[in-house]
């Protein structure tokens, strides 16, 4: 267990996730697009709880860390802040912003795996309301998808107060400009991106990523089913990935890495050690549906660890 207090900004989000039993393709005449109006009865719906600062601190709870959630939400937030209680997470962080929804996404996915997605932002654009000054004793932190304002302040405030922090730009790159992103590089400890991401940070940028990664003390790259890099000192990890018990859902893998990363870095972990940490937690989640569904212990997240990779990580 770390009890070293960990800043989690980013988003807290409803998922609204809706199966429809037929292919849309047999019901969107291609002829009749610029006059579409049609109507999907759903065979299958569900509500997640989502959000990249809910994965991520879900995950991190689970092992034994310390996450402080930091993220905004709305009126209806009250069964998220009744969640994040009943799993022991910190909440000193939490805003809640009158006359807004908390941030949620409506999806429509059909036989064929094509998908409808509405996303509505809600109290998440007001995520600049948060300081990090609000909260106390913090060794670590993360700057994690959210409102575009928020973002931008936290990685100021951040490296203004002297926390390590993890820059985590995902979804929300688009938001920034090239230069704006390489000031955001120039102020993190660390970087993490997907492989599209970090292609698309490299062109917005200027930048190869090993001119990035020599900006930060370590610039991590998931890739999917081909696992992770790691660029530290001049260097590049190769991080296999763990073994999950099955294939199921992707959503939330690239939080509950970073995850990993965080747990690792506050305990002071060597790099090797802590990309297989953050590879397992991947892989745990791969195998349930939604981004907080998975059982994190520490027990089973050594077990994983050490059917993967030799040996139990603690």
């Amino acid at each position: 267990m770390n009890s070293k207090r960990i800043l989690v900004c980013g988003s807290l989000a409803y998922d609204t996730i809706m199966v429809f039993p037929d292919r849309f393709a047999r019901h969107i005449l291609p002829d009749q697009l610029r006059v579409l109006s049609v109507s999907f009865q759903i065979g299958e719906m569900r509500r997640e709880f989502g959000g990249c600062a809910g994965n991520i601190s879900y995950n991190l709870q689970g092992i034994g860390g310390a996450p402080v959630v930091m993220a905004t939400i709305g009126d209806d937030g009250g069964p998220y802040q009744e969640r994040l209680a009943g799993l022991g997470i910190a909440r000193d962080g939490l805003r809640s912003v009158d006359g807004t929804y908390t941030a949620q996404a409506f999806i429509i996915t059909d036989l064929d795996d094509n998908q409808i997605t509405a996303f509505h932002p809600g109290a998440m654009n007001h995520s600049h309301a948060n300081a990090i000054a609000d909260v106390s004793d913090i060794a670590l932190g993360i700057v994690a998808p959210d409102g575009r304002d928020g973002m931008w302040a936290h990685v100021e405030q951040f490296a203004n107060a002297g926390i390590p922090f993890i820059f985590d730009p995902g979804q929300g790159m688009p938001l920034f400009s090239g230069d704006e992103l390489l000031e955001m590089v120039d102020a993190a400890t660390y970087v993490a991106v997907n492989d599209y991401e970090a292609r698309l940070l490299a062109e917005r940028t200027g930048l190869a990523l090993p001119e990035i990664a020599r900006r930060v003390d370590a610039l991590v790259v998931t890739r999917g089913a081909e696992g992770s890099e790691i660029h530290v000192d001049g260097a590049c990890l190769q991080i296999p990935n763990a073994t999950p018990a099955a294939l199921v859902d992707p959503t939330g893998c690239g939080d509950a890495y970073r995850a990993g990363l965080l747990y690792g870095i506050a305990s002071d972990w060597d790099w090797e050690r802590t990309g297989r940490l953050a590879a397992t937690l991947g892989a745990l989640k791969i195998s349930a549906r939604g981004g907080q569904n998975h059982g994190v212990t520490a027990d089973a997240v050594a077990d994983l660890y050490a059917r993967s990779f030799g040996s139990a990580p603690w």
